[in-house]
This record gives structure tokens, sequence and C-alpha cells, in this order.
């Protein structure tokens, strides 16, 4: 295993900092028990009262879900460590659980649901809008592209390999429209769009402020569904999150410019603007601009972290469907805050060289890692075949920033 072989080197086995409770998103009651068996609601259960219900000698760790020690375990440098023995089960969970409600989410400008299992855990579904081999229309502007299934579930692979690890989990699941969403649904807004199509297929296409309309509904065959299925982060009144606008955000207008696109000498002003003019802020921004170039994502108008940890801390890389639509061109205005900064981590750029070697290549690492997802192949060739070009022009901007 290529994956397995990348994860032993020593550039990916850089110690982080010594994690103290005051870097932990939670910090829990040893003694506090979990049980489901409670009272039929999702409340913590107090020590006591779980005793009778768990096998004894379990500490209390033992008895979270497996999305509670997901939560549980992330700190102020990492969302999961990077030899995490919950992700393999996580993904599983993700992919195979019963699903016992599913509502529309809130807000977005396309149709995704939360899904909810048995014990409490929470799932953003993405269904599938195109198929692998179809590319984003060279008239479509960025803002009005397809949000894809399987983009999610390849950024969450291509994050982990480059050891940003700041996507939360993704898994590909086949979803039954009629039992695990029509049947189950208590939003009466969703229910009412559910129809069967002329070819006998059961469709539905939700409330949002695109796509969603009978032109552009979601049909099963004749009712099963792909779709991503991400772990959702700790709800927010537990854990707040701050919402920062991308300095190099587009202008989401047909025909209007950004400001970055206009003034070369742009990084200057974004250097001594809070909370770039200290920390590692925007390295971790550039980071996300390298991410965002492998996959083709014009779309990153802002990000978020965890307000806990104030500007000490890494990005959460959220909302990935629009990469992934083209493998045939490459987009460089997205490694605009690269070029312009001149400015990388050491450990990524290292990391980079290393993924362009044949036997760590980036395009071998992510058919392997996504060869394992239950929607594989999750990528067209070509797609997995760009990375290894546009790496080399991430390495070549570099060079230029590194001869200047």
């Amino acid at each position: 295993s290529k994956l397995a072989a990348l994860f032993e080197h020593p550039l990916y086995n850089i110690p982080i900092p010594q994690v103290t409770e005051k870097d932990k998103l939670f910090i829990i009651n040893p003694l506090e028990k979990f049980s489901l068996r409670s009272s039929g609601s999702d409340e913590w259960v107090s020590s006591s009262k779980a005793e009778t219900l768990l096998p004894t000698g379990k500490t209390a760790y033992d008895t979270y879900p497996t999305w509670l020690k997901f939560h549980v375990g992330i700190n102020r440098y990492e969302l999961y460590p990077r030899r995490d023995p919950l992700l393999p089960m996580l993904l599983r969970n993700l992919a195979t659980q019963k699903i016992v409600s599913s509502v529309q989410k809130s807000g977005g400008t396309q149709l995704k649901l939360i899904m909810t299992f048995p014990n409490y855990g929470q799932a953003l579904f993405k269904p599938m809008k195109q198929t692998r081999d179809q590319e984003t229309p060279i008239d479509f502007f960025y803002f009005s592209d397809f949000e894809r299934h399987n983009a999610e579930i390849a950024a969450f692979h291509l994050d982990r390999i480059l050891d940003f690890r700041r996507i939360p989990p993704v898994s590909g699941r086949l979803v039954n429209i009629t039992k695990e969403i029509r049947d189950i649904t208590t939003d009466k807004k969703l229910s009412k769009t559910f129809f069967i199509s002329p070819a006998g297929n059961v469709c539905f296409y939700g409330e949002c402020s695109y796509y969603c309309s009978t032109e552009h509904a979601l049909c099963g065959k004749p009712d099963q569904l792909e779709g991503s299925m991400a772990a959702l982060l700790p709800d927010k009144t537990l854990a707040k999150r701050r919402s920062w606008r991308s300095p190099w955000r587009r202008s989401y207008h047909k025909s209007k410019k950004a400001e970055w696109e206009l003034n070369p000498n742009y990084c200057a002003q974004v250097r001594e603007t809070p909370p770039y003019d200290r920390g590692h802020r925007l390295l971790d921004l550039i980071d996300m601009t390298i991410l965002d170039f492998l996959m083709g994502n014009m779309d990153r108008h802002h990000y978020e972290t965890f307000e806990k940890f104030g500007n000490d801390t890494f990005l959460l890389h959220l909302d990935n469907g629009r990469g992934f639509g083209t493998h045939s061109r490459d987009e460089l205005s997205i490694l605009a805050p690269l070029q312009q900064c001149c400015s990388i981590k050491k450990s990524t750029y290292l990391r980079l060289q290393l993924l362009a070697t044949q036997p760590y290549l980036l395009s071998d690492l992510l058919r392997e890692a996504l060869a394992a997802d239950p929607l594989a192949p999750v990528l067209a060739e070509p797609h997995l075949r760009a990375l290894d070009r546009r790496l080399g022009k991430v390495l070549e901007a570099v060079g230029h920033c590194l001869a200047r």
C-alpha cells in the first residue's frame, strides 16, 4: 500500500505540540457516561444512573458512540489525528448505519439533507447531480456550477493525503429515496416535492435558491440515489465557529473583478490586516489555496475556525462540492495567494515535493484511498491524472518565488 508507506514517512510523523486541556474543544467529565437507553432521548445520563445500564469495567469514553468520540478528539491543532483508529469505523457508520430521520438543511444555494442515525449521530447528505465523466460546461460561471457529491468524498481524502486533516470525514452512500427520505421525513416542505417520473423513478427537488425545481429534480433508479455523507461538526451552540471572508474571494459578479485580480501588490495590504498580520493564518490560507487548486475549486468565499481557539488554530475546509468539475483545464487564478504572497509552510512544500515523486505519486495515493469508498470509482481517471499536472504547477509557482 502506497498510502500506508506515505503515512510512515518522516514528513507525516512531525509531532504536533503537546495538547493541554485548554487546547481541547471539549473538556469532559471522565466519570460521565453516555447511554442510549436512558429515556429514548439524546440526553447525557449521570454516571450513577448509567451504571445499571452499562457493562462494568468500561471507562466512560468507551460508552460514547463513534461520532461523539470524533467530536471529543478535536483540538487546536487538528480535526482528527493522523493515525486515528476511529476513522475507518466512522466512515463505515456513515455508509451503513440506519437512517432514522432526514430533513432539508436550511440555507445554502443547493439541496442538502441532514440525516440522523439511531445513536444521535448526524451526517450532511449531498445527492448526486451529475455523472463522473461530465465536465462543468465551459460557459458556466463558478457560482452557478453544480455541487458534486463525489467531489466531497475526494476532497476529504485529498485533504488527508496532504496532511492538512481539516475536512470532516466523508463517505459515499447509496440511499433509498423512498424508505430513507420520503417515508421518514418530518419536513413538510420537502415532502411536498416528491413525485414519480414518467420513467417510473422516485424523484424530489426540495427548496433552495438554485436548482430546486422539477427540471432539476433528483431521481433514483428507481429509488436508489448516490450521495456523500459528511460527519457533522459539533453543534454551534456547543462549539461556536467563526466564519471568515476570504481576502481572495471572487466578485460573484458576471463582469466585475475583485481587488486582488487588479492589484499585483494586494498581498502587502492583507499582511497588515488582522488576523493575517501575525501567527500562521496566512500560511494556513495558502494551504487551503493549494488544496483548492488541485481540485479546481473556485468557490472558496469563506472559511471557518473554532472560536474557542482564537487565531492560533487550523482553518476548516468545508463545502468542497464545486471541486473536480473540470479536468481538462487548470484555473491558475486559484493560486493567487501563493503567487502574490510568495509564502508557503516549509512542511507543506516538502510534502508537495514528496507527492510529485514516483513512489508517492499523488494520483496513485488518491486512487488507492478512494478505492475503499462504497461508491468507487469516485473520480474519473482524467481527474486523477490532472492532480499530478496541477501539483507540478504548484511546485513551479514556488520555484518562481524562490528565484525571485
